[in-house]
C-alpha cells in the first residue's frame, strides 16, 4: 500500500517568505529531496511530501525550519547543512566515541572557536564530540570517510588555539603521496612543488582567517606547511601540529611525526582508511597506529561514519553505496 502524503501549509501566505524557502526554480526544495529521498509538491502555501513515513517527517521538519529562515534569502550553503542537522539530531543519544564498547554519549555542550565565522559548530554529534576531544586530548585522531569535516575541523581549532596565544604557531602536515596517478615532474622550486599537495589546508586557512591575514602569517612563519618528509629531526615545541591525510603515511613515518611533539604542542591526525594511495604491499601507518595507541591515556580516537558528511547530500549517498559495494565484494 503507497504511504498516505504528508500535508504542510505555511498561513497566512507569505509569497517573499514561500520564495525565499524554495529557492530560484525551486532548487532548495530539490536539496531536500535529494537528501531525504522524498518529493515534494506544492500550490501556493501547501506542500505535499510523499515518500517513506521516516523520511516524510523529516522532510517536513527541514522545511519548517528553512520556513523560519525564511525572512531573508537561504543560500544553498545553508539549505545543505541545515539538512545535515536534521539527520543528525543533537539532543539525542549517540555513539559517537568511536569505540566498540557500545557505550552512548550526550551531545557535548557547543564550542565557541576565534575563527571569521562566527557560526561554526559541530554539525553532527560525532563532530561536537572531535572538537571537544581536541580540547581535552594533546593528540586527536580522526579518522572517517571523505566530507565529514575533519581537516577543516582540525584547522579551526588550530587557528582558534593560535588566536587564543594557546599556540604560538600552527604546522600543517601532509605526506606527498599521489591520488593513484603519477603526475610526473613538476617544475618550479621546492615550495611549488608541494604546493598542489597542500592546497585543501591553504583553502581551510583562507576560510577561517581571511586572504591577508593568513598571508601575514606565513610571512612572520607563524604559520608553517610542510610536507611529511621535512619533519624528520625537528621538535615542535608550543605548536598546533595537524598531519593531514594521515591514511598515506608508513608506520615508520607515523612514529616519527608522533615523536616530534614537544611541550605545550597538540597534534590532531586525520585520514580516511578506505583511501590509501601507497603501493598495495605496504602498510598504512595510520591503520597501525589504531592498534599500537589504542589503549594509550591522552590519546582521542574520533571515527566517522557516513551520516557525518556535510557536503553535498550526494555525497553520503556516494559513501554509503560504495562501502555497500565493498562488503559485497567481501562476501565469500
Amino acid at each position: 500500500m503507497k504511504p498516505t502524503p504528508l500535508e504542510i501549509s505555511f498561513t497566512p501566505a507569505d509569497n517573499q517568505r514561500l520564495a525565499n524557502l524554495c529557492g530560484a526554480l525551486d532548487e532548495n526544495l530539490k536539496q531536500v529531496e535529494t537528501a531525504l529521498d522524498v518529493t515534494i509538491s506544492r500550490r501556493g502555501e501547501h506542500f505535499s511530501v510523499s515518500g517513506k513515513s521516516g523520511q516524510t517527517q523529516l522532510a517536513a521538519q527541514a522545511l519548517r525550519n528553512f520556513y523560519n529562515q525564511s525572512q531573508h534569502h537561504i543560500s544553498l550553503e545553508q539549505i545543505q547543512l541545515g539538512l545535515i542537522e536534521v539527520l543528525n539530531p543533537h539532543d539525542t543519544p549517540d555513539r559517537i566515541s568511536g569505540h566498540d564498547d557500545g557505550a552512548s554519549t550526550k551531545q557535548p555542550a557547543a564550542l565557541t572557536l576565534l575563527t571569521r565565522r562566527s557560526n561554526l559548530h559541530g554539525r553532527t554529534p560525532r563532530q561536537s564530540q572531535y572538537l571537544q576531544q581536541i580540547q581535552e586530548h594533546d593528540i586527536t585522531f580522526a579518522i572517517g570517510p571523505a566530507g565529514t569535516g575533519k581537516t577543516y575541523l582540525a584547522v579551526a581549532s588550530a587557528v582558534d588555539a593560535l588566536e587564543r596565544g594557546l599556540v604560538s604557531r600552527l604546522i600543517l602536515v601532509r605526506p606527498a603521496v599521489e591520488a593513484g596517478e603519477r603526475l610526473g615532474f613538476l617544475p618550479g622550486d621546492m615550495t611549488q612543488k608541494v604546493d598542489p599537495y597542500l592546497r585543501p589546508l591553504y583553502d581551510a586557512l583562507y576560510d577561517l582567517m581571511g586572504f591577508d591575514k593568513t598571508a601575514k602569517q606565513f610571512e612572520r612563519n607563524t604559520i608553517e606547511i610542510a610536507p611529511l618528509a621535512f619533519m624528520r629531526g625537528r621538535t615542535l615545541n608550543q605548536s598546533f601540529i595537524i598531519l593531514d591525510e594521515a591514511q598515506n603515511t608508513t608506520p615508520e613515518q607515523m612514529k616519527m611525526f608522533l615523536t616530534r611533539m614537544g611541550l605545550g604542542s597538540k597534534a590532531v591526525i586525520t585520514g580516511d582508511v578506505t583511501q590509501v594511495d601507497l603501493p598495495k604491499h605496504q602498510k598504512s601507518g595510520l591503520v597501525e597506529a589504531q592498534q599500537v595507541l589504542k589503549d594509550i591515556r591522552g590519546i582521542a580516537f574520533t571515527r566517522f561514519l557516513s551520516e557525518d558528511v556535510v557536503r553535498h547530500p550526494l555525497v553520503q549517498r556516494i559513501v554509503n553505496a560504495y562501502e555497500k559495494h565493498d562488503k559485497h565484494k567481501q562476501e565469500p
